[in-house]
């Protein structure tokens, strides 16, 4: 999946990613990077919102979930089950939200697992950057339900 393909699927399917203005830099197997500007995601301290930060990161992690799977073949319900997010720095311009799976071993579990039992669980995590520096971490657990057609689905709750 192109980038372009991914911002559409995005700004199509997830209105929130449209309003916020999230850009897609890069979409590679190992990696995606989100990026978005101050203006839309300001806070009353000319910084980014907190929540606007978060919903970057939770975006980033969900899109290398859904491209993998994609580019696999599987169609499935993606949820998240739970996260943690530590903001280091206040970010004051646009920044980017890169995620990655821990590992490849990892991956192979979450798709034998899923293919075995039509449910599984993997952890993704997303750094937030901006101005050359690290502005954040985000680590999530991530649900993907057997088979549902062809669009997966991002929705807060557990699984």
């Amino acid at each position: 999946m192109s980038p372009s393909e991914l911002e559409k699927y995005l700004h199509d399917h997830i209105p929130l990613s449209k309003a916020m203005e999230v850009g897609v830099i890069q979409v590679q197997p190992e990696t995606v990077i989100l990026s978005a500007p101050l203006v839309p995601n300001i806070n009353h301290r000319d910084t980014v919102f907190g929540g606007s930060a978060s919903a970057v990161a939770i975006l980033a992690a969900w899109s290398l979930l859904h491209t993998r799977l994609s580019g696999e073949g599987i169609a499935s319900r993606l949820v998240i089950q739970r996260n943690t997010m530590s903001y280091e720095l206040p970010i004051d311009g646009t920044f980017t939200a890169e995620a990655a799976i821990e590992s490849a071993e990892a991956w192979g579990q979450f798709l034998h697992m899923l293919k075995r039992r039509g449910k599984a669980r993997i952890t993704v995590t997303s750094v937030l950057n901006f101005g050359g520096k690290v502005a954040g971490r985000f680590e999530g657990e991530f649900v993907a339900l057997g088979a549902t057609g062809t669009q997966p689905i991002i929705s807060p709750g557990v699984a």
